[in-house]
């Protein structure tokens, strides 16, 4: 046989190996960034002017990406922006791959949770004022430079935040102007304020599904287009 053909042939198979996944792979299959862990939560609106979609968490095993389970979700107001250059007080749910650094809520933790779990009480408020030292931070009691008018009491929020996972939008070095308060919560009566939401059964399900050791991320995005979920 002629060497030619013989390297032809091993070529013809290493370009078959490393073919990208198909239209068919799991959604965490085709993201170009899963953020290291095998456990991540995809949170997918048809457009990014839609202001509902779906919640879907993911387990790795063997290989593998499976689906765990799903739920509708609802998204800002004024649908989904970029998170990098997302404007505080816009109502779009920022896009973009993102950490869970911990969980809270009004009512205690469901039963299995392994999570970080805060309890909200009277004195505690989400800091979203551009001015303070505290801004995109939990503070407990509020922070004397974070003005009340500008920050969320989170236990005036009782439906919503009976359940929720903080998304690290904008947490761990925040740029002033770009957002705070950004969660993954049980809904309100419609469209949220830039968060995502999911049914409270749902929220209960994630909760008691999350494990801190499989570092679960969450990537929030459209179908397709320039902020498809595809992209991080």
């Amino acid at each position: 046989m002629r060497p030619g053909a013989v390297v032809l042939a091993v070529s013809s198979l290493v370009v078959l190996g490393a073919g990208p996944p198909t239209p068919s792979s799991p959604l965490p299959a085709r993201m170009a960034d899963t953020g290291g862990g095998t456990q991540l939560i995809t949170a997918v609106a048809p457009k990014s002017a839609s202001t509902t979609g779906t919640v879907t968490w993911w387990d790795r095993r063997g290989g593998r990406w499976v689906k765990v389970g799903s739920a509708r979700a609802r998204f800002g107001a004024k649908g989904l922006a970029e998170g990098v250059s997302r404007k505080q007080g816009t109502n779009t749910t920022p896009t973009g791959l993102y950490g869970l650094p911990y969980a809270f809520g009004i009512k205690a933790a469901p039963r299995g949770t392994s999570y970080s779990y805060r309890r909200v009480h009277r004195d505690s408020w989400w800091c979203q004022d551009n001015e303070s030292r505290s801004y995109n931070r939990w503070t407990e009691p509020r922070a004397a430079d974070c003005r009340a008018s500008e920050s969320e009491h989170l236990i005036t929020y009782r439906e919503q935040y009976a359940h929720a996972l903080v998304i690290g939008f904008n947490y761990r070095r925040p740029v002033r102007g770009r957002g705070a308060g950004i969660f993954l919560h049980v809904h309100g009566r419609g469209a949220t304020a830039g968060c995502v939401s999911v049914p409270k059964d749902a929220m209960r399900r994630i909760l008691t599904w999350a494990d801190p050791a499989k570092r679960p991320h969450i990537a929030v995005g459209t179908a397709s287009g320039p902020t498809a979920v595809t992209r991080y």
